[in-house]
């Protein structure tokens, strides 16, 4: 016989009720903190606890409030199922007293060791899981769990307790309607259209569902979180192996620096290292990818003391930067590998020398940045390439492109025989609200 249309309205509606308030925790910062923890301390237990208290104690109460005006909202079994299977056996105990208050009010004295027990056994199932992430895979359909017990060898183990899981869920169900025909819907509510058997197998299913849509809609967000959390670490795993690819470049040739210096002047060889030492322990300070502007140009100072050494007054440094510049903050290692190319490029096969310019200022909430020499310039051919090629200029315009997305511009301005400026534009970050690095990634 036909499912009851008033019935089966119902049904539909308790499933679209508990999407909804799947999606109503979800709204919640902490409920969703919640789900990504596989292991929970005591205080977290109870709070998730009384986070299905309340909001599936809810539904029971507007069930018992409304004279059964509402009974698609009463979803007190698959909550305290829910959290058993996501808190343990305590978070499921909890909950289920505490969703079964309203109904014991009303004198439904068999709800609250029922649900109890489905909480606890929500915690037993959680157990059987090998792995956690077996409860979120979950699927209601049975001839598909069959399926994969016998076509997949590999998740066997997995498939069995997805069978297991299924066979739960029918007798947390099957116990309700037993609970109810024994004793009747005063001690117990249940849904009873009728002896047919497609209303007996709606309601089963509906159960399943009920239980099944929170954990699909929840995973969905842990999902989301996971690859977040997998981007950001990529990206800070990239960000570290390009700032690593300028330190070894710099030191390669601070050292080659020193060797030519060790037999012609050991002096000034021994002050190179003395000073190389002091750069050296400012690296392996920084454990940020940001710095403030005047900690990084004080770093450049360091380096260019360095190589003044070999170029002695032909090689000079000026600064125009404006004082509020000097505390934003910049990622580390930005400049260097910019003056280094002024250095090693522009201005060592120039016989007279030259000067290396670093200008700063903040207009508009943007920081302008910009490295200019008098060297010898870039050829048009390999100044289109630029970014492409080498080690200095493209390593940072892949930073910055890590670090900023779309939000910073790198430009190259270069005339042979007459220099080379290139000009960079940041946000303006301040050191009271530091960035959180690859955030801003777009």
């Amino acid at each position: 016989m036909p499912v009851p249309q008033q019935y089966l309205v119902t049904l539909l509606v308790k499933l679209g009720v508990v999407a909804s308030l799947a999606s109503i925790l979800l709204r919640s910062t902490g409920f969703k903190r919640m789900l990504l923890r596989e292991v929970r301390t005591f205080g977290q237990r109870l709070k998730l606890a009384l986070w299905f208290a309340v909001v599936f104690g809810a539904g029971v109460a507007t069930r018992v409030v409304t004279r059964g005006g509402y009974i698609a909202v009463d979803l007190g079994l698959e909550g305290s199922l829910l959290a058993g299977l996501l808190g343990g056996y305590f978070t499921g105990l909890l909950s289920g007293v505490l969703i079964s208050i309203p109904a014991m009010l009303n004198r439904e004295f068999l709800a609250m060791p029922l649900l109890a027990g489905i909480g606890v056994m929500g915690g037993l199932i959680r157990d059987c899981a090998s792995d956690t992430e077996d409860i979120w895979s979950f699927t209601p359909f049975f001839d598909l769990n069959l399926y994969r017990l016998f076509r997949h060898g590999r998740n066997r183990r997995r498939a069995a307790y997805h069978l297991v899981f299924f066979l739960a869920i029918v007798f947390a169900e099957f116990l309700r309607q037993v609970s109810g025909h024994l004793f009747g819907d005063r001690f117990i509510f249940f849904l009873h259209p009728g002896d047919e058997p497609l209303s007996v197998a709606a309601v089963y299913v509906t159960t399943l569902f009920a239980v099944t849509l929170p954990l699909k809609v929840w995973n969905n967000t842990r999902n989301e979180s996971k690859l977040e959390e997998q981007q950001r670490s990529l990206m800070e795993a990239r960000l570290d192996a390009l700032t690593r690819q300028i330190n070894p470049h710099f030191l390669f040739n601070t050292l080659n620096t020193v060797s030519s210096l060790i037999r012609t002047d050991p002096h000034q060889a021994r002050v190179v290292i003395y000073r190389m030492s002091n750069i050296l322990r400012r690296l392996l300070r920084r454990h940020d990818n940001f710095t403030a502007l005047r900690d990084e140009l004080g770093f450049i100072e360091d380096y260019l003391s360095i190589e003044v050494v070999r170029f002695g007054d032909k090689l000079r440094f000026h600064k125009d930067v404006e004082p509020e510049a000097l505390d934003m903050q910049v990622p580390s290692m930005l400049l260097q590998p910019l003056v280094e190319n002024s250095v090693r490029h522009g201005l060592s096969s120039k016989v007279e020398g030259g000067t290396v310019t670093l200008r700063a200022r903040c207009v508009d909430g943007r920081l302008h940045l910009a490295v200019e020499d008098d060297g010898v310039g870039i050829a048009p051919a390999r100044l289109a390439h630029l970014l492409e090629d080498g080690i200095g200029v493209s390593n940072v315009n892949e930073r910055l492109k890590v670090l900023f997305g779309a939000a910073f511009a790198l430009h190259i301005d270069s005339r042979p025989g007459e220099g080379t400026r290139v000009t960079i534009e940041l946000p303006e970050l301040h050191a009271a609200a530091p960035p959180a690095n690859l955030a801003a990634v777009s």
